[in-house]
């Protein structure tokens, strides 16, 4: 390991290895430290995200959906296949490719930008130390002008839900069954929850979430949000909300099952299923993050309190991604970690916290940027708001995908576009245009002038902004306001 690096990044997934990447490029000597190991006990870089998180789940989210289009959606298409099956472990390995090659990737990026990696864990001690223990090799203390805490988040586990191999699992071990289990059922229907039932449902499985709360997906704009739960319903995920998880046991008989005793306004209620997953949320990285000398200063629920430069209690030393404020988004961990490199670089840099998209990979697809509608009532700030159908695409109806809808809210006093909600084929891609606009301040009015290609969905997006004002050409009603 080099002596006195410039910069110590402590975690390489989406936060650290950006960070360091561009800390590189400005010019500044960096030292990346992280623990992950694949299934061989080697160095596998990306951290959750890549792993065991957002890419191996798309990967089998992308397939899974293949094979339901293949068995449902194929023959309206004159395309007609016979019998489509699964090769679960085939499926599995293109997944585990994806993966690995894209760590590699990473690895070669690391090396590219001439920053050093070490594989192992880092802890910071007092006065900007770091002490270092290799996966291979003996401790060793370093010192740097400053450090970049990107430990990243795990998985929370339920007293009432211990994790049992192969049975009761989290979102880790959901990526990996040998089998597709007859009834699989999923405790809480967040974005994880949401996303790893419905790769299984496509693949065949009866699946029931639980959900503690009243109401579906409660960070969403609520008009979205009951949209994506008919669409959701129909397709055969059953969620019921209001439902409190009060124990599990294991059933040992033919095979072994899980019989999960929940409650809900009407008493108790038992469900026996072949697998549980456990998806109630993540928590921040930050148990053995640093010694106690060090006085490094956490909140309540142990997320490291920073400034909005993300600077800690202690000088020079930064914390970023998952273990601060904030949604635990890769994207959010990424833009951190770029504005952070440039500030210890001397730069100007911030971030807009009010902008960051959000994006549930569900099918339909639910995405959003801005204040939801429920938020604007709440403030009592005077909107208006246009909403368009993707029924009435004609791109969504040639592709045979009309499910969802595009909601444009803007200021009654200025037109500046407040928030944009899409539920819908390739939300998170259409996305990125509300993202874009917003970050020009652009008002409905500057959407509405805006020349959209035809056909194509991001015309939605047009036809949302015009019905703001009622002046939507393709739906033959008023909507909005």
């Amino acid at each position: 390991m080099t002596d006195n690096p410039d910069v110590i990044v402590i975690g390489a997934g989406p936060a650290g290895y950006v960070a360091a990447i561009r800390c590189a490029q400005l010019g500044l000597k960096t030292l990346c430290v992280d623990k992950w190991l694949n299934t061989e006990g080697k160095p596998s870089l990306g951290g959750t995200c890549l792993n065991v998180g957002c890419i191996p789940s798309k990967a089998l989210l992308q397939s899974s959906e293949m094979f339901e289009q293949a068995n449902l959606n194929f023959a309206e298409h004159g395309i007609k296949i016979k019998g489509a099956t699964i090769d679960l472990e085939a499926m599995m390995s293109r997944k585990d490719k994806v993966v690995n090659e894209l760590t590699q990737g990473i690895a070669g990026l690391l090396k590219v930008n001439k920053v050093e990696f070490v594989s192992g864990t880092a802890k910071l001690l007092t006065e900007n130390r770091v002490a270092i223990v290799p996966t291979v090799g003996e401790k060793q203390v370093l010192s740097a002008e400053n450090v970049i805490i990107a430990s990243g988040s795990s998985s929370i586990e339920l007293a009432a839900a211990p994790l049992t191999e192969g049975l009761i699992v989290d979102s880790t071990g959901a990526l990996s069954f040998d089998e597709v289990p007859e009834r699989l059922g999923v405790i809480g229907a967040g974005v994880i929850g949401l996303e790893l039932g419905s790769v299984w449902r496509r693949l065949g499985s009866e699946v029931v979430v639980l959900e503690a709360q009243d109401s579906f997906l409660s960070i969403c704009d609520q008009q979205v949000a009951s949209d994506a739960q008919r669409t959701l319903k129909k397709q055969g995920m059953d969620i019921r909300l209001n439902s409190r998880l009060r124990e599990t046991n294991i059933i040992s008989s033919d095979k072994r099952q899980v019989e999960v005793v929940y409650e809900d306004d009407k008493g108790q209620h038992k469900e026996v299923f072949d697998k549980l997953i456990v998806a109630v949320g993540r928590k921040p990285n930050t148990d053995h993050i640093a010694e106690h000398a060090a006085d490094l200063v956490l909140d309540e629920r142990s997320f490291i309190h920073v400034d909005e430069k993300c600077e800690t209690s202690l000088p020079g030393v930064y914390a970023i991604g998952d273990v601060v404020r904030g949604p635990m988004l890769a994207h959010k961990g990424s833009e951190e970690g770029m504005m952070v490199a440039e500030l210890i670089a001397g730069h100007h840099a911030e971030m807009d916290y009010d902008l960051i998209p959000s994006v549930i990979y569900t099918h339909p697809e639910i995405a959003w940027v801005g204040k939801t509608e429920q938020q604007l009532k709440a403030s009592g700030e005077k909107y208006k708001s246009g909403i368009f159908p993707f029924l009435a695409s004609g791109r969504a109806k040639a592709q045979g995908d009309t499910s969802g809808m595009v909601k444009v809210l803007a200021s009654e006093e200025t037109d500046r576009v407040l928030g944009v909600h899409i539920v819908g084929a390739h939300a998170s891609e259409l996305v990125a245009q509300a993202v874009i606009a917003m970050q020009l301040s652009a008002s409905a009015e500057d959407l509405m002038l805006t020349v959209f290609a035809h056909p194509s969905l991001s015309e939605a997006l047009h036809e949302a902004a015009l019905a703001v004002d009622n002046r939507a050409i393709h739906i033959a009603a008023k909507r909005g306001r």
